[in-house]
């Protein structure tokens, strides 16, 4: 089992939205049984909460349930039980690189849209998915298209890594 967990702050918007939406992509691709996709938060500021309703929202457009998200924080134990890190913004990729206790498990660590081929820019400075909260559905609706365009790059690696691995179902 391949598993991958996104992460941001309270993890409530971002995360959770990257981790519906790569739950879904695996299903499409046939690698459901194969990949195990969940999301945590930097802080336990939301835990325990449900989904923010705008993500809710925009997942719902999309046809993606999420009323079974409950907020949780990030776990050390994760950076030997997760294949690959996804964060959102790059105070959590700075953070989470900080304290993962090897290099192994900083390997394993990238921003999300490092896997968006679309964008053009290498420079990790610019690759992070800033927090809607603060916004309005047009924010949401951004973050969507920022999370969109990196899925199927995530597939694709991940597709690899099973393969390499000679895992594939």
């Amino acid at each position: 089992m391949y598993r991958i967990v996104t992460v941001c702050t309270g993890n409530i918007c971002r995360s959770p939205m990257a981790e519906l939406m790569l739950t879904h992509a695996f299903g499409k691709a046939g690698l459901g049984d194969d990949v195990v996709i969940d999301s945590a938060g930097t802080t336990d500021w939301e835990a325990g909460r449900p989904i923010d309703e705008r993500a809710a929202a925009k997942l719902t457009e999309l046809g993606i349930e999420s009323h079974l998200h409950r907020a949780r924080m990030f776990e050390p134990d994760w950076y030997r039980e997760r294949d690959l890190i996804l964060a959102l913004d790059l105070d959590h990729y700075r953070e989470l690189r900080r304290d993962a206790p090897d290099d192994d498990a900083r390997d394993r660590i990238h921003l999300l849209r490092e896997f968006d081929p679309s964008t053009t820019d290498t420079e990790l400075d610019h690759l992070g998915i800033y927090d809607p909260w603060y916004g309005d559905a047009s924010d949401f609706e951004a973050t969507w298209k920022m999370v969109d365009g990196a899925v199927d790059g995530v597939v694709r690696y991940v597709r690899n890594e099973l393969d390499a691995d000679g895992s594939e179902a």
